[in-house]
């Protein structure tokens, strides 16, 4: 017996340092029996114990979110005990705290459990028929909300005491109550006390922490029935002892009340805190051994679920159903929410659909990019056409193992802000989860657009190009669909402008003549701009839509405003410029991500060129979808224009066209012999029409096709 109580001195030595060893001894002897850590009398023995608890519990289905409740009793609790700042934040919880805060039923039962709690127990016996009475009346709560909320229920009442306290010294107020409740004005004797207690509540916190991890375990998707089972016995005994503990807790507080001065100094305080560290070992052995049953149940799940994940994706299912349910596993029959309506919703919506799963960090995407997203499929033409047809669904995944205050911020704002579906709760994603998506879609941070067929198979392993470039034109977004795409596409002003702007479209599709040009020396721009006005109020058609550079800056934006309006009426927005680039950007990711090159591709070639454009200034001039381009830049553009406005223009855009009379508008250069100057291309639809201007001698050459 002597060995077992030199242990407890030892092991809460750190709590007890100022309390004389042999009162202790006495009233320890007293209060723990012959072994303090055997069995319990018969009515504890645990196999009946667990028989007897489980004859309360009756859950109605009702779901209460322990983790945060837990999270707003930590806060009171550290409070009470000190002044500092707690590690753990209710940072982006603060509207969360404040609904489950504001919920009538919760704060009825945290009231009745108060009243339980605080009715003064007169004997171990009573202690033990207490627990089991608080236990029937939480038996409609799962175990984790039982926990959860007896310990809201004690932290309040102690936190009231606590605060009663410290304001005692100093605020009349608190004086007053202080001494009509005969609480005792010198504390210092009682720390050993409140040392203990403090360490009992954080340690009965650990082990509801422990249950709340088991409980959001999504076990229902794999089988796993004999860790769960021992892991289950022991969260039922923990459950009876913390909640035990809350009533002893309680006690300490009730017993200050009518405690005379005398009697903060007597035995009575030693035993308390004796029976309060007892608690506490008892306590860390039961939290010791749940703690490795429930890592062991999370390994185990994690390796079903990274099998299974594995064993889906390499057979072709019935749907997409048990895909989506493995990939969103979760405790809840709602794993997803409704960003435009924040409703809860399930994956059952997405049965027979295309699937879009839009895995990002929670800032998700540059604000121009998530505009552009949102342009190229909630607001595209075609959305109307294909809706219902497919869903995007945000996953966002941390930089880090656990998710910061920051990122659960970004989270929670663009959840809600966006139109499309997002996982609920995303720090509750499995591990095996974000661990496939790192390995099998090759997941690195950027951004992707994993896309899954109605069957609920891989079609494309990164759509994101894709949707910038042609938005739900692009249905349904597989990889064979985008070669299909590309080879339908030729050079076009229709293709560089796509669906970014209204208005454009429109021009394109009524196939006026559009100038698009981009530079950042106002003075070049300046003088194109004169040069086109001109061109203009001599009744060509022709619109001019000013794109900037591909890295905007303020700089770009002030020349955009800079330009008169009488030049670029409806000219697109800064906006819509970045929206230009993107896609541009888009474009060549795409093309080199089907192994294309600029030596075989004109597409890319094209494409690249205008990316890679530094300082110089430069213009595109075409119409809708005709291949019939011309591109000019810099001085040699201007040059051109003033030949062309030198020359007798008129006459030649009614007989070539305007493209065919910029294209001549350098004087031909006088034949002394024939020109033999050859220009060999590859075929490509629309080249046919109009004519082809020599670049030797500048006159009109003939076309010829030649089969190979």
């Amino acid at each position: 017996m002597f060995y077992k109580l030199i242990y407890i001195y030892i092991y809460n030595i750190s709590i007890l340092l100022t309390v004389p060893v042999p009162p202790l001894i006495t009233s320890a002897m007293n209060l723990l029996g012959s072994d303090p850590f055997s069995r319990s009398p018969s009515y504890l023995d645990e196999d009946i114990l667990i028989r007897k608890l489980l004859l309360t519990h009756d859950p109605d289905g009702r779901r209460l979110d322990s983790e945060l409740l837990l999270l707003l009793t930590e806060h009171i609790m550290h409070y009470a005990t000190t002044s500092e700042v707690p590690v753990a934040s209710l940072v982006g919880n603060i509207s969360n705290v404040e609904e489950l805060s504001s919920l009538e039923p919760l704060r009825q039962a945290i009231y009745e459990i108060s009243i339980q709690l605080l009715c003064k127990c007169s004997s171990e016996g009573n202690l033990h028929m207490r627990t089991m009475v608080l236990f029937d009346m939480l038996g409609k709560y799962n175990w984790d909300e039982k926990m959860a909320l007896v310990l809201a229920a004690f932290v309040i009442s102690y936190g009231k005491f606590r605060l009663l306290m410290q304001l005692n010294p100093w605020h009349p107020l608190a004086a007053s109550i202080a001494m009509l409740k005969r609480l005792p004005n010198d504390l210092r004797a009682l720390k050993p006390r409140f040392k203990a207690l403090s360490l009992l509540v954080k340690t009965m916190m650990d082990v509801t922490k422990c249950i709340i991890k088991f409980e959001s375990l999504p076990l229902s998707h794999v089988e796993l029935d004999q860790e769960i089972s021992v892991a289950k016995s022991y969260i039922y005994v923990a459950a009876y002892w913390v909640i035990r503990s809350a009533f002893t807790c309680s006690s300490q507080i009730t017993d200050l009340t009518p405690m005379k001065p005398e009697q903060v100094h007597s035995d009575s305080t030693v035993s308390a805190a004796w029976e309060l560290s007892s608690l506490v070992y008892r306590l860390s052995r039961i939290c010791s051994c749940l703690r490795r049953q429930v890592d062991v149940c999370h390994q185990q799940l994690e390796k079903k679920i990274w099998e299974k994940l594995l064993s889906l994706f390499q057979e072709v299912p019935g749907d997409n159903q048990e895909v989506l349910d493995t990939l969103f596993a979760s405790t809840n029959d709602l794993p997803l929410k409704d960003c435009s309506s924040q409703a809860k919703v399930g994956v059952s919506e997405l049965n027979n659909k295309v699937v879009m799963l839009l895995i990002s960090k929670p800032e998700l995407l540059p604000i121009e990019k998530l505009l552009l997203l949102v342009q190229q499929t909630y607001d595209h033409p075609l959305n109307k056409k294909y809706k219902g047809s497919y869903e995007i669904v945000w996953v966002p995944i941390p930089s880090t193992n656990t998710w910061t205050d920051a990122e659960v911020r970004s989270f929670n704002l663009f959840s809600n802000s966006l139109p499309w579906y997002s996982i609920r709760l995303p720090w509750l994603l499995s591990s095996a989860v974000v661990n496939y998506v790192k390995q099998a879609w090759t997941y690195t941070g950027e951004p992707l657009m994993v896309v899954l067929d109605s069957k609920g198979m891989v079609s494309n392993s990164n759509a994101i190009d894709m949707v910038m470039i042609w938005g739900a034109r692009a249905y349904p977004f597989s990889a064979s669909g985008e070669k299909v795409l590309w080879e339908e596409e030729n050079w076009t002003v229709q293709l560089m402008i796509g669906e970014i702007d209204t208005l454009l479209a429109s021009w394109v599709e009524e196939g006026r003549n559009i100038c698009i040009y981009g530079s950042e020396n106002k003075e070049w721009i300046q003088e194109l701009n004169s040069k086109l006005t001109e061109i203009k109020s001599a009744g060509v058609q022709l619109e001019m839509v000013y794109v900037g550079k591909r890295n905007l800056d303020e700089h770009v934006r002030n020349i955009l405003a800079s330009i008169p309006k009488e030049n670029h009426t409806d000219s697109i927005s800064f906006t819509k410029i970045q929206f230009f680039w993107l896609r541009l950007e888009s474009m060549r990711r795409s093309k080199l991500r089907l192994g294309k090159s600029v030596d075989t591709d004109h597409i890319l070639k094209e494409v690249s060129a205008l990316l890679d454009f530094t300082d110089k200034g430069w213009a595109i001039i075409g119409k809708g979808s005709s291949t019939d381009i011309v591109k000019l830049q810099g001085k040699e553009l201007v040059q051109c224009l003033n030949l062309f406005l030198s020359s007798q223009w008129g006459e030649n855009v009614a007989n070539l066209g305007f493209l065919d009379a910029i294209r001549g508008a350098p004087e031909p250069i006088p034949l002394t012999e024939p020109c033999s100057h050859s220009n060999v291309i590859p075929y490509a639809k629309g080249l046919l029409e109009g004519t082809a201007i020599c670049e030797k001698c500048k006159h009109h050459m003939k076309k010829f096709v030649v089969f190979e």
